[in-house]
């Protein structure tokens, strides 16, 4: 394909197929998405897009070079000889010299046009080729008509072979430059795709053996020493360290890996050797997962894109018609036909709708790869769409600006105790119980009897037949059992639970557990509000833990003890005073909501439920990425903007000038080139990492 023309005669070629609802060819990627009303044989999608003249295949392969830049090169130096009078004041050649070297050029380097403008012409289409073709034929034609006509002294009644072979030199050079462009918008994904290691070193049967990916199934023990990339993803066994998971999430810190936690195949292992059991292989593995999520979400159209297809569907058969007036006008009212047959060619030459189909694919493949290498994976284009228009943007309490596993605050138990307050958390999973494990550590603990937990209370137990219990002030005075609630009312206040510690029945002590702020959750928030963006908290908590935590990060509106299916509701009303809300939550019970929301983003240490529901998922919970992915968004936007802003702008203005004889054939050939170049190098601008995405 050479430019949006070809895109859409792909697009209408498929959904002609039966079973085919919907066709989005991505001009930069190359690609085409296609939506099955019922199932359909690829041999018929396959012979649909080679009717139409192009090529396809079904399975994805690897990137293949660009077009030489050689040949662009060798058709500038054969043109060379036809410009340097023009130039530098040269003889000028004899007109046979120029009908010879221009032919080369024309029909040896430019052949790649006709055999494109053949194929549109021969499927009712009009593409860039048939604009080329027919711009350089015109040129080439009356250039050998004239030869005809006035024999040896033809070179001195204007020749116009050197316009046909600038025309196909420039062109040449800029498809060249165009390819390696496009190239580099899909760098990042093919980075990431290429950060598996081939083969693994895998433990069976009690040896170790080197094993290509492929051979490896779900189970196996993989042995990974200091320095190497993980291979897979897997649960660590055996072994301590600690993994470089940047070029994956974004991480810029290593990250402690125990016994139990999980790895992610392409990062890198640190200075220990690790042991781990692998969970997910080929499609089903992380990286797999992020590449494919990602190519989805740069195949689709942006709203944006829909508009700038109608107008390319009518731009060429409208260049062609400008072409005619242009010829006929000059004909008509001056009577000079073979300039007006040259500022046809112009008009011809600079109308190429090739900026203007890559203004939009060509934004969305560079940004949305690089900020998924920087932990920011953008599932749908358009959350992306709106995501530069947000105005409000709501946040869930619990694992989304806090770390969402309590912490003990503080306690006053006295040091005798406190070997039966281990006791007690021994026996619960509790995340409370697993807060205060370490506490008496070194101190030996009492054997209890008769450990139960009880949902939603506590922890009760026997001691030498004596009961004793660790849990809330609610459940002891449902077994009736004393306590001065006032003593805990200043931590109750700022949120933080309260569990007491009895035993016979009377109160030895209490505890206070707090859920800690992320790190970065106030940076985050400050952040967001000098974009000018208002903040609000949705959280099931209660009040006091959810006003305290609103205070501390000057968070606007606060709604606590919200229920799951309220959410959703909340995030309804925040938008019905026109306002664009976007959505951050972590859990199963954010997914209703990040669903309401415009935009959606859940934070990707949370549930697979929540990630579904969302339109941008942020690869660890990094409450700074928040900004980070509505700064991206920012810049894709108006990085599109800008391209279409420019490729408009080069028909605008160069159409006219080339109508009104205002432009020769070469520099229109020329600043064609220049204008689908600086679109793509606009765009290529969104690979270089924004401030925002780097450590603060």
């Amino acid at each position: 394909m050479t430019c949006a023309a070809c895109a859409g005669r792909v697009e209408r070629a498929l959904k002609k197929v039966e079973g085919v609802s919907a066709a989005q060819v991505n001009l930069a990627a190359e690609t085409v998405q296609i939506q099955l009303a019922e199932p359909t044989g690829m041999a018929c999608l396959i012979a649909a897009v080679e009717k139409a003249g192009y090529g396809a295949t079904a399975e994805a392969e690897p990137p293949s070079p660009p077009m030489p830049l050689w040949p662009a090169f060798v058709a500038l130096v054969l043109t060379l000889p036809l410009v340097a009078p023009m130039l530098i004041g040269t003889p000028m050649l004899p007109a046979v010299a120029q009908l010879a070297l221009s032919a080369v050029v024309l029909f040896g380097f430019g052949a790649r046009f006709f055999r494109g403008a053949f194929a549109a012409v021969s499927h009712g289409s009009a593409t860039m080729d048939v604009l080329v073709a027919l711009g350089t034929s015109a040129a080439f034609g009356l250039s050998c008509w004239t030869l005809f006509r006035h024999g040896e002294h033809a070179a001195h009644e204007g020749l116009y072979f050197e316009s046909a072979a600038l025309i196909v030199s420039f062109v040449l050079l800029g498809k060249s430059l165009e390819e390696r462009a496009k190239r580099r918008t899909s760098e990042a994904i093919r980075a990431l795709q290429d950060l598996q290691p081939p083969s693994a070193r895998v433990r069976r049967d009690g040896t170790e053996q080197q094993l290509p990916i492929a051979q490896l199934v779900l189970g196996d023990v993989v042995v990974v020493r200091p320095g190497e990339r993980i291979p897979v993803d897997g649960l660590v066994t055996t072994g301590e360290s600690e993994v470089d998971e940047a070029l994956i999430t974004g991480e810029s810190r290593a990250v402690l890996k125990q016994p139990g936690a999980r790895v992610v195949g392409g990062s890198v292992n640190g200075s220990g050797l690790l042991e781990l059991r692998c969970t997910a292989l080929g499609a089903e593995s992380t990286l797999a997962r992020i590449a494919r999520l990602v190519e989805q979400a740069q195949g689709e159209k942006a709203p944006i894109q829909l508009l700038v297809d109608k107008v390319c569907a009518v731009f060429v058969p409208a260049v062609l018609g400008a072409a005619l007036v242009t010829l006929l006008s000059w004909g008509l009212f001056t009577g000079r036909w073979e300039d007006g047959l040259i500022n046809a060619v112009s008009v011809l030459v600079i109308a190429c709708p090739c900026a203007l189909g890559l203004a939009t694919p060509a934004a969305l493949m560079a940004g949305m790869g690089t900020a998924a290498r920087q932990g920011i994976l953008i599932r749908d284009v358009r959350a992306l769409d709106l995501a530069h228009e947000i105005t409000r943007i709501a946040f869930d309490k619990t694992g989304t600006l806090t770390e969402g596993r309590p912490k003990l605050v503080h306690h006053e138990i006295a040091r005798e105790d406190l070997p039966l307050v281990a006791a007690l958390a021994e026996g619960s999973e509790h995340p409370l119980a697993h807060a205060i494990r370490g506490i008496g550590a070194g101190l030996e603990k009492p054997r209890l009897d008769d450990v139960r937990s009880v949902p939603g209370r506590g922890i009760t137990a026997k001691l030498d037949g004596v009961e004793v219990s660790l849990g809330s002030g609610r459940w002891l005075l449902e077994r009736g059992i004393d306590f001065n609630e006032d003593h805990a009312s200043a931590w109750l206040e700022k949120g933080l639970t309260v569990s007491w510690l009895t035993r016979g029945g009377r109160v030895l002590g209490l505890m206070a557990f707090g859920d800690l702020i992320k790190g970065r959750a106030a940076a985050s928030l400050r952040r967001l509000h000098a974009m000018g963006l208002s903040t609000v908290l949705i959280s099931g908590d209660n009040r006091g833990a959810a006003e305290a935590l609103g205070h501390q990060l000057r968070i606007g509106t606060i709604h606590a003890e919200v229920l799951p299916e309220d959410k959703a509701r909340i995030v309804a009303d925040l938008k019905k005073n026109g306002s664009r809300v976007a959505m951050v939550g972590d859990g199963i019970n954010d997914a209703p909501a990040l669903a309401t929301a415009d935009v959606g983003m859940a934070m990707g240490n949370g549930t697979e439920a929540a990630m579904a529901a969302a339109g941008i998922t942020l690869m660890r919970g990094d409450p700074m990425l928040v900004p980070a992915a509505l700064n991206v968004a920012r810049r894709i936007h108006a990085k599109i903007r800008q391209g279409l802003f420019w490729a408009f702008c080069f028909n605008a203005i160069g159409i006219p000038l080339a109508a009104l004889g205002l432009m020769s054939p070469a520099l229109a050939a020329g600043a064609m080139a220049l204008s689908s170049v600086s679109v793509l190098g606009n765009a290529l601008l969104l690979t270089r990492p924004s401030p925002e995405l780097t450590e603060p």
